[in-house]
């Protein structure tokens, strides 16, 4: 018998190529850092407005403190959804430099993201305007009604939009068929 064989070592795994243009090791560093502090803080929002809309929809005592924070919530899923374009943006300019635009593993990415971006703008944003709206209203405006209605769909499509961005994570960490090894 021989000697044992050394195992071979597997190099390190890699985002990026060492041999990588700067510009792609750029690119990955803003889309990484843009989406977590642009998609972050929408995730929180849209996961806490319901819960929220619902105690400042009611008649209570302490209504005026969850309507602010109700209004900060909305506020933060505007803002930081506007903000949170550039993460495709600079997704897109990273794959391009990287030459995997055409990769599966992206198009379904690319995919699932325009679904979680359209379910924000056409359920979640509409729904979260008509609970603040409607915090104007008397509890017998058949509008304040339609708002508390519209509520119990909101936290489901909340957690669809937030399960999306999960699996874009998690194919943008796994990338099947990558050649780095992860």
């Amino acid at each position: 018998m021989g000697t044992p064989t050394a195992r071979a070592r597997r190099p390190a795994a890699h985002w990026i190529p060492k041999d990588a243009p700067a510009m792609a090791k750029f690119l990955l560093s803003l889309h990484v850092l843009v989406s977590v502090l642009f998609i972050g803080p929408v995730a929180v929002a849209v996961s806490m407005f319901p819960r929220r809309a619902k105690a400042a929809l009611a008649a209570g005592p302490d209504r005026a403190s969850d309507a602010g924070v109700l209004r900060v919530l909305h506020r933060i899923t505007q803002v930081y959804a506007l903000l949170g374009v550039s993460v495709p943006v600079l997704g897109i300019g990273l794959a391009q430099v990287m030459d995997v635009l055409g990769q599966s593993w992206l198009i379904v990415s690319m995919v699932l993201t325009a679904v979680a971006a359209l379910s924000l703008l056409l359920f979640v944003l509409p729904g979260q305007q008509a609970a603040v709206d409607a915090l104007d209203l008397e509890p017998s405006d058949e509008r304040h009604a339609k708002a508390l209605g519209g509520l119990k769909t909101l936290p489901m499509t909340a957690g669809l939009f937030n399960l999306l961005w999960a699996v874009v994570v998690v194919l943008m960490v796994i990338r099947p068929g990558s050649s780095t090894g992860v």
